[in-house]
């Protein structure tokens, strides 16, 4: 049997993607995963820009034209926002041709890789896509999520983050945000969400504060709505030519998103170029730092924070929340938000930057 030109080793949105963009190149593709069929069910999204013009657009669900932001006041966001068809998603990717296996990767090396079943397997690369393990010193995001008709919710307006105090929680606990958008279908998902925590809220807790934010504007929910939880690790990815997606570093350490950029980075990959040039590299480096900038900040000054934010020109607020390699933009981005933070949270950010 020929040896693979290239093992992927998971089969979630970032491994798919690489063997999809592969095959299309014709070279000869094994995936390896634990159940590489699995239905995907959380909800993507994306800024429209940063998917990769390959993609079918008919994955594209809905569409919103300048989400809002809340902070403690409203924001426009002047970039369209993207909701994806998850089953059409992973349907798009198609991996037809390539040798599928069922199991489970316990070492991977840079041409052979050791399964859980006692197995060996070899290829020209391997590549690792199995995502990132869960671990208490590694902070993480999560939400907890329903679906409703979107007639139901027809008072609230498509929503990237509100941080309004409006969902019944403690002013001193962590905080969360509400994150409200159209799936495309005639529902909408509204989800309350722990951007970063160490430990991070759980799904009771979220979920208390999302009935309660529901019922103070005027959204009565049955407990009968389909629902969506989340719970994933925003650090411990390590860029490097072996990795993509989260495991690689690809997933963005300040707002968990990864989706789009595995998607665009998946044609150099698969051409066997590296995803990170040092600049990408450097602009990681300042991410986590705002990751930790962000677990530092006091609850109460988190919607102050996001407030400066997104009073930045858009130019700075779009090279910070997308893209990978644009070093002096992101430096420039991050130079811009602390001088615009209040004196106490200039203090606060810099200790915990310069701590590490």
């Amino acid at each position: 049997m020929r040896t693979p030109d290239l093992v992927v080793c998971g089969a979630g949105p970032a491994g798919r993607a690489l063997a999809h963009r592969a095959l299309h190149r014709g070279l000869a593709v094994t995936v390896v995963d634990p159940a590489p069929h699995r239905r995907w069910t959380a909800t993507y999204a994306a800024w429209l820009a940063d998917l990769p013009g390959w993609l079918d657009a008919a994955v594209v669900a809905a569409k919103v034209d300048q989400p809002v932001a809340w902070g403690t006041r409203r924001h426009e966001l002047p970039w369209m926002y993207a909701v994806l068809d998850t089953p059409l998603l992973q349907q798009s990717l198609d991996i037809t041709g390539a040798q599928v296996i069922s199991d489970r990767a316990t070492e991977v090396g840079p041409h052979s890789v050791t399964l859980a079943s006692g197995a060996v397997l070899t290829g020209e690369r391997v590549i690792d896509a199995r995502g990132l393990a869960r671990a208490p010193e590694r902070a993480e995001q999560t939400a907890y999520g329903v679906i409703v008709d979107e007639r139901r919710a027809a008072a609230l307006e498509p929503l990237f983050m509100d941080w309004r105090a409006d969902n019944g929680a403690d002013p001193d606990a962590p905080r969360s945000f509400l994150y409200a958008v159209p799936r495309g279908d005639g529902s909408m998902l509204l989800e309350e969400t722990c951007l970063a925590g160490r430990p991070a809220l759980d799904s009771a807790e979220l979920r208390a504060r999302l009935l309660h934010r529901m019922r103070s504007r005027g959204i009565d929910l049955d407990g009968d709505e389909p629902v969506e939880r989340v719970r994933f690790p925003l650090e411990g990815g390590r860029p490097g030519r072996r990795r993509v997606g989260a495991a690689g570093g690809y997933l963005h350490p300040a707002t968990g998103y990864s989706v789009a950029a595995a998607l665009t980075a998946a044609d150099a990959v698969a051409a066997g170029e590296s995803g990170w040039p040092l600049s990408g590299r450097a602009v990681h480096s300042l991410r986590s730092a705002g990751l930790r900038a962000l677990l530092a900040l006091p609850p109460n000054d988190i919607p102050l924070f996001f407030d400066a934010f997104f009073t930045l020109h858009p130019h700075a607020q779009r090279t910070y929340l997308s893209g990978r390699t644009d070093l002096p933009g992101t430096a420039a981005a991050m130079t811009q938000l602390f001088a615009a933070l209040p004196m106490r949270l200039r203090r606060t950010l810099a200790t915990s930057v310069l701590r590490r």
